[in-house]
């Protein structure tokens, strides 16, 4: 089983942007860690891994309120950032599956 690229910075730009509060973004790193949890095992099952994504993205789409409530949003740089993370993970993993694809219950 592959563990996840231990040097690898995800939703660096959102860290290095003072507009996303590093708690926040904490959070979602939090729930990405969930989806790499699930790979790790050696997952290969396009609908299991879908279903990581879109609980990960589901979860993400929840946090919208309280990004708003720090004078922050989701927006291009946050979606970004996260596609970038999301692309990186399943190159990593060699996982065939569209970084679009991955994050389709998006609302942000």
């Amino acid at each position: 089983m592959k563990k996840f690229d231990a040097d690898y910075k995800m939703l660096d730009d959102m860290y290095k942007d003072d507009y996303f509060p590093d708690f926040l973004v904490d959070k979602i790193k939090g729930l990405i860690q969930k989806v790499i949890e699930v790979l790790e095992t050696g997952e290969r099952n396009l609908e299991t891994i879908q279903n990581a994504f879109d609980k990960m993205t589901l979860a993400i789409n929840d946090l919208q309120e309280e990004f708003e409530d720090n004078d922050s949003e989701l927006e291009t740089g946050a979606r970004e950032s996260i596609g970038e993370t999301v692309a990186y993970i399943l190159n990593w993993f060699d996982i065939n599956m569209d970084v679009e694809d991955a994050i389709g219950e998006r609302d942000w």
